[in-house]
């Protein structure tokens, strides 16, 4: 059985000595693959697999470390966020794993909720995803408590104030990919994101923002592709590129956040070498792994 996977999101992107903590404390548990920290956006993205149980002890004690040691209150990183551990989301590896994710997430929810005090609220129902509940940031989602709008799906009714709340989900897998653009009028970012996202009428399945990143002074259209079959990831590049070439600005480069899926990096790599019909069955080691083992040779 394939482990499942986990990206966690922790509001802490300057600070070493707090994000190597919250990486000793997912590392204790499950296999830690991957951290991503960005200043400006004063964020952190773990990447985790193991076992049902493993993830489950891992994100608690994520959870745990990260509400000792970072106080939203003297947050100011430019992603939006409405906790210290922003969130939590549950990722198959295999399509046909996604109901064990959700399990899984549903008892991390629990946990947090009854162990550590926290509210938590399940996202990805009805079209509520991460931004529906960020909206208005911290200030804003406590308004919407107090007026009985929204209620937490574990854990007390009331915000932490300084770990804030806590986000939980089960998605698929989906890739994580800024656009840095020579420019430091955010306008720039936001046009081209809003010409990109699905919303907009851009490509299928991307959600996009731009942001200012005053500590490189660049600007960034920072993207979520939650299908990569949808919208490949050198098309969506190259019209981010067109998109800032016809407003007179350079791209500064891109950056993945977190891991690649396998199939979209062949599909990206087959997009970028011009071979007709390439998909993830043309590549050597992923054709091994869905290939039963043999006990012997005849």
């Amino acid at each position: 059985m394939l482990p499942l996977e986990s990206v966690p999101n922790f509001s802490e992107g300057r600070e070493a000595r707090t994000i190597d903590a919250i990486g000793a404390a997912l590392a204790a548990h499950a296999r830690l693959l991957d951290v991503h920290s960005d200043e400006d956006h004063h964020r952190s993205v773990f990447t985790l697999v193991g076992s049902e149980q493993e993830l489950v002890e891992a994100l608690l004690a994520g959870v745990e470390r990260a509400r000792e040691l970072i106080d939203l209150r003297r947050h100011d990183g430019v992603h939006p966020r409405i906790g210290a551990a922003d969130v939590l989301p549950l990722v198959p590896i295999r399509p046909e794993d996604l109901e064990r994710a959700r399990l899984v997430a549903l008892e991390v929810a629990s946990r947090i909720g009854t162990d550590l005090d926290l509210p938590v609220f399940l996202y990805g129902a009805e079209g509520r995803g991460p931004a529906f509940f960020r909206r208005g940031g911290l200030d804003g989602l406590a308004e919407r408590m107090a007026a009985g709008e929204l209620r937490p799906d574990y854990g007390p009714a009331r915000l932490d104030p300084a770990a804030g709340a806590v986000l939980v989900g089960a998605r698929a897998p989906l890739v994580a990919l800024n656009v840095n653009l020579r420019t430091t009028d955010v306008s720039v970012a936001s046009d081209i994101a809003g010409v990109v996202r699905e919303s907009g009428g851009g490509f299928r399945g991307v959600r996009a923002l731009g942001f200012e990143l005053p500590r490189r002074g660049l600007v960034q259209v920072s993207m979520n592709v939650e299908d990569w079959r949808a919208a490949r990831l050198p098309e969506i590049v190259a019209r981010v590129a067109a998109e800032a070439e016809q407003r007179g600005v350079e791209v500064a480069g891109s950056e993945l956040v977190g891991l690649l899926p396998a199939g979209a990096a062949a599909d990206a790599a087959g997009a970028a070498l011009g071979i007709e019909g390439f998909d993830d069955s043309r590549v050597l080691e992923l054709r091994l792994l869905d290939e039963p083992k043999l006990d012997s040779l005849p």
